[in-house]
């Protein structure tokens, strides 16, 4: 199979879709792989390095799309939807629910697009987003830090505090893999934590992992308005697979938080948690709304672009191997985990979620493929 690896072009996105030892990988099993020039050299992935391990060197997007399959970090952007062709096999980020023109597009141009963030492993776990999770998670932390800072319009509040000074209260929405990252840094900082979440078990695992060092919460209407109103720094981090995320903080209940509170929204990729919130770049990543500063950044990992390229990478090698080795129908048939991330396929909606949020007609991958 020939395999494309573009550069990302998102504002300040600096991952890339496979590092020079995943290229090998391929390449060693018999494929042909083509990386766009600079694709990785922010990170110190230069184009001689990807040479070395056998790829070949394009000079532009154009050429990278003319390949079988294309492996990328973040969902394609405006300029690159009309470089999208029938049959294309698109693996990478997509987070299609709460973005409909992306869909319409991907479904216009009827490729074979398979979603990082819904690909499921056999206990039922994302394993192509938890990399990612982690990251964020920790990252939510530094920036949530940052912004409490008053040279960055919060209202001046240390994290751990010092001695004869009170740590700040964190809230975590949301105990999975980004809030429970959250939560370690936030208690490794000093902070006192608080974490709410639905899931009983959950909430005793997380109480078993960390101990009385953090205060977790049965997730109701009324704890998560009661939580919010005294953090001073509120993590968004809900997940509902495929689906949008659901708007659990309102518009009230930032009104009762203290001027120069902050709120960081990881569930923005999945359009937000909270009533007030919209997608910002790392190039402008913060606003105010009733006086709370908003960090809501779509692609928070790649400010750490080393790391994330790594970590994700680790992950999403042996799936791009299985899809390159078998094609994308004989691996999706072998691989029901696979199957999961298929989320548009040939003009059809494959994932039930993101069909009922954007109000497409579901079509199961299973009846597709048969």
């Amino acid at each position: 199979m020939i395999i494309g690896i573009p550069k990302e072009i998102k504002n300040h996105e600096y991952r890339v879709g496979a590092t020079p030892s995943m290229v090998r990988l391929l390449v060693e099993a018999g494929h042909q792989v083509l990386v766009q020039t600079h694709a990785g050299d922010k990170i110190g992935y230069t184009d001689a390095m990807f040479s070395a391990t056998g790829a070949k060197i394009a000079n532009s997007a154009e050429e990278i799309y003319r390949c079988e399959m294309i492996i990328k970090v973040k969902e394609p952007q405006e300029s690159e939807f009309p470089l999208l062709r029938e049959g294309q096999i698109l693996f990478c980020y997509l987070h299609l629910a709460p973005d409909p023109e992306q869909t319409k597009q991907l479904l216009e141009k009827k490729v074979v697009a398979i979603a990082y963030e819904t690909v499921s492993d056999s206990h039922g776990r994302l394993p192509l987003l938890v990399p990612m999770s982690e990251i964020a998670g920790r990252i939510a932390i530094q920036v949530g830090a940052t912004s409490l800072q008053l040279n960055h319009g919060g209202r001046g509040v240390l994290l751990g505090g010092v001695p004869g000074v009170p740590p700040a209260n964190v809230v975590v929405i949301g105990g999975g893999v980004v809030g429970t990252e959250s939560a370690r840094m936030a208690m490794g900082l000093g902070a006192n934590v608080t974490i709410l979440d639905r899931d009983l078990n959950r909430l005793r695992m997380l109480d078993s992992l960390f101990g009385p060092n953090l205060m977790t919460l049965y997730s109701s209407p009324l704890a998560i308005e009661e939580s919010v109103a005294k953090a001073d720094l509120v993590i968004g981090a809900v997940l509902i697979p495929g689906k949008k995320a659901p708007r659990l903080i309102k518009r009230d209940m930032i009104k009762n938080m203290a001027a120069g509170s902050v709120i960081v929204d990881v569930a923005i990729d999945q359009g937000g948690c909270t009533e007030t919130s919209k997608p910002t770049t790392h190039a402008d990543p913060t606003y105010v709304v009733d006086g709370v500063v908003h960090y809501c950044v779509t692609n928070m990992p790649g400010a750490c672009a080393r790391t994330s390229t790594q970590a994700l990478t680790n992950a999403t090698g042996d799936y791009a191997l299985l899809i390159a080795n078998k094609g994308w129908r004989k691996a999706m048939l072998d691989h029901v985990g696979l199957r999961h991330g298929l989320n548009v396929c040939y003009g059809q909606v494959t994932n039930e979620s993101v069909a009922h949020d954007l109000g497409y007609t579901y079509v199961s991958a299973e009846s597709l493929l048969s």
